[in-house]
Parts: C-alpha cells; sequence; structure tokens
C-alpha cells in the first residue's frame, strides 16, 4: 500500500494520475491547506520540504521500512521504477525525451505556470509587473509544448510520465481564463490524454469550491497557511 499525502493540485494529479495508470494499490490522506495541515511537524517527518504530494511506500523497492518520496517529478520517477519501467520508454532516443520533458515540466511550466496563478488569483490586484511576467513566461511555454506536440503525438513519441507530468498544468489553465484554442496541436493531445481512463479515475478528486473561483476570497490566516508568516514559521522548526 502506498500512502499519498494529496491536495488535488496539478501535482498532486500527476500522482493519482500515474497510480491509476500502473494499478498500484494506495490510500488518498487529504489535507486542507487553509487549515495548515502541511505545516505540522508530522508532515515534515513525511516531506522536509513541506509541500504536497509526497508519498509514503510500505513496500518500498528493494524491501526494509517504509520509505518516503517528496517531490512529484521524482515521486513519478520512484513509481515507474517499482513498476518495472512503467510509462518510461525503453528506447534510449525515447526514454531521454521522456526524462527531458519531464524535467522541462518540473523546472518550466509547473513553476511559471503556478506564478501565473499566484499573481492573477491571489495577490493584491494591482500587481501588473508580476501578472504580466508570469502570464508571458505561461504563453511562452504554451508555445514550446505547441511546437513538440506539433513534432509527435505524445512528448516523447508514446504516452510517458511527461505526458502526466504536464497534462494537469495544461488543464489548470482553464483557472486563469488561457483559452487554449490558439494552440491546435496541444487541444489534440490534450483531449487525447484527458479521454484515458486512467486519467478520469486520477482527476475525480477536485479542489473546494472556496479555491476554484478566479478570484479565491481568503481569511488572512488561510493567506498565512498558503503563503505567509506560518508557512515560513514551520519550516524554521
Amino acid at each position: 500500500m502506498i500512502d499519498v499525502h494529496f491536495v488535488p493540485t496539478p501535482n498532486g494529479h500527476k500522482v493519482s494520475i500515474m497510480l491509476e495508470e500502473t494499478g498500484l494499490p494506495y490510500r488518498l490522506i487529504p489535507y486542507d491547506m487553509l487549515k495548515g495541515d502541511h505545516l505540522t511537524p508530522e508532515y515534515r517527518q513525511v516531506n522536509p520540504n513541506g509541500r504536497l504530494p509526497a508519498i509514503v511506500d510500505h513496500d518500498p523497492i528493494g524491501g526494509g521500512e517504509p520509505f518516503a518520496v517528496m517531490e512529484s517529478g521524482a515521486i513519478l520517477l520512484y513509481l515507474s521504477e517499482k513498476t518495472g519501467g512503467a510509462f518510461m520508454p525503453s528506447a534510449p532516443r525515447r526514454r531521454s525525451l521522456a526524462m527531458q520533458w519531464l524535467m522541462w515540466q518540473m523546472s518550466g511550466l509547473g513553476p511559471s505556470h503556478g506564478q501565473a496563478h499566484h499573481f492573477i488569483r491571489y495577490a493584491p490586484e494591482g500587481q501588473d509587473y508580476g501578472v504580466a511576467r508570469y502570464t508571458n513566461e505561461a504563453r511562452r511555454l504554451l508555445a514550446v509544448l505547441e511546437r513538440r506536440l506539433g513534432q509527435a503525438d505524445y512528448l516523447a513519441e508514446e504516452y510517458s510520465v511527461a505526458d502526466m507530468a504536464a497534462w494537469p498544468w495544461v488543464r489548470a489553465t482553464r483557472a486563469i481564463a488561457m483559452d487554449l484554442q490558439p494552440y491546435a496541436n496541444i487541444s489534440r493531445w490534450f483531449a487525447a490524454v484527458g479521454e484515458r481512463p486512467a486519467v478520469m479515475r486520477g482527476t475525480e478528486v477536485r479542489n473546494a469550491p472556496n479555491l476554484s473561483s478566479l478570484r479565491p476570497a481568503l481569511t488572512p490566516e488561510e493567506w498565512s497557511n498558503l503563503f505567509g508568516e506560518n508557512m515560513l514559521k514551520s519550516s524554521e522548526v
């Protein structure tokens, strides 16, 4: 059994999609970040970085005590290894492509789109530089993805962990009113991946309504738990 410390964010859905695709048994442990569930010393024992998701494998690779894995990209690779290389191509070039595009998602698509979400949806209004900076970068990265998907059906030419990593972030563009219509190749790929039964099952858990609006209303305590002093202090303990 694998425990998944989980919130229904794009990064959380990467992991739930992979688990559904592989058929590994797992248990979702939901966290309410607005209440600060992720700020506890107990969770720091699972993930020293205090972010979600993280997993604890009670039957880990190589045996031994339960093993915790943090960082969504690392989790995808761990689960692939655990299942004999599932969703990592066996051909060396395709395998390298899957790794390259996974790293691209982890270093570019996710962080930049995450910052776009922050400035558009959560930051005090009037943060024009932040909105422009990250909206432009989010669109640039979509253009990179569009070009790649004009060359191949999937990022590594076959469906892989790279697609699982990128797809939830592309889906999240709707939360910042970023239209996919200009991106024909992305739209084709997005529909094809979204029709996979495991992807449907892996994304059934959605955010609470108070986080689904374009401008969620947060109390000062909720803001502090997500972005402010409470988050900072929890890392210093």
